[in-house]
């Protein structure tokens, strides 16, 4: 048998990937979701699986069990969903990660952070580094988001120098693929939904702001080479693909994939979004020996077809 694993947030997005993918290769996986926005049918698949192991539990409070590695995955990630209960998102990120912590040290086991491009904020350097502070609004509407994330490398990284806590900090960019929530506000979702119902496409500013976009299977496949690599690798390192595009260039290819005749439609562009984004892989690279695999035609097609089965059955 492989190794006893739990995951926070694994009824998440990436977390039921992330669970899904852990329990192919042999491992017991523990999975704690609150369903704040995790949802129950991204893990049923998983249920008969002897294997798996489902808790409703919320990171911000103590939890005691025994595993062998954490991946801390809790927290809001889209703006409207972590705008929606700021301060629940500021403690899920602060509270969840001193908890977490704290079972890991206590078991002496070996806790990945996942963390994220956020943490760069609307960055004065392109690409974005691992060494870049980043350009942060510390009061500003995604500063739930940022400041959390930021507070919780910053408990990792003490963590890890005062008592030894085995760390992994990840820095994940902009990531797609199926099990996405249909409303939660990211790009990539909003303009395959709008599309394949025939709406307007909302581009938000004047489309030329650009970001980089990393398909699930890919980002899975390097947080687990994160999480196995050796005790000395502990980041932040980046993760994300570094090829960019447009918000006018990702429409027309949503659109020539969905074959839409939705048309383009300009919004405001909300306050402190960034105009460039997209990760300086280097690092992931040389320690990790990764990089994305997935081209982003590739992926949306997958994806695609992911949100055409849900807009034709909801339970899905």
């Amino acid at each position: 048998m492989g190794k006893r694993i739990l995951v926070t947030g694994g009824a998440g997005f990436l977390g039921s990937h992330l669970c899904e993918t852990l329990l192919k290769a042999g491992n017991e996986v523990i999975c704690l979701d609150n369903y704040f926005t995790g949802r129950k049918k991204n893990i049923v698949h998983l249920m008969d699986n002897p294997y798996f192991e489902l808790v409703r539990h919320d990171v911000t409070m103590p939890f005691f069990i025994e595993v062998d590695q954490i991946y801390n995955l809790a927290c809001p990630a889209s703006p409207v969903q972590y705008q929606y209960n700021a301060i629940k998102t500021i403690k899920t990120s602060v509270m969840g990660s001193i908890n977490m912590l704290g079972l890991a040290r206590r078991l002496k086991a070996k806790v990945l952070q996942a963390s994220t491009s956020e943490v760069y904020g609307d960055p004065l350097e392109h690409p974005q580094t691992e060494s870049y502070w980043g350009n942060v609004n510390p009061i500003g509407p995604r500063s739930c988001y940022d400041e959390g994330k930021r507070c919780a490398e910053s408990l990792f990284m003490n963590y890890h120098l005062e008592n030894e806590i085995k760390i992994k900090i990840l820095r994940i960019f902009n990531t797609y693929g199926p099990q996405m929530d249909m409303n939660d506000g990211r790009v990539i979702s909003n303009f395959i939904v709008q599309a394949l119902k025939g709406e307007d496409i909302s581009i938000f500013g004047d489309g030329k702001q650009s970001r980089s976009f990393c398909y699930v299977d890919d980002l899975i496949r390097g947080m687990i080479s994160f999480m196995d690599s050796g005790d000395d690798v502990i980041g932040p390192i980046n993760m994300g693909n570094p090829v960019e595009f447009t918000m006018l260039e990702l429409a027309d290819i949503v659109l020539k994939l969905t074959n839409s005749k939705s048309k383009i439609v300009y919004r405001p562009l909300p306050q402190d979004d960034p105009l460039q984004r997209s990760p300086d892989i280097t690092l992931a690279k040389k320690e990790l020996g990764w990089k994305p695999m997935v081209s982003l035609e590739e992926g949306l097609k997958k994806t695609i077809g992911y949100f055409e089965t849900i807009l034709i059955d909801p339970k899905i």
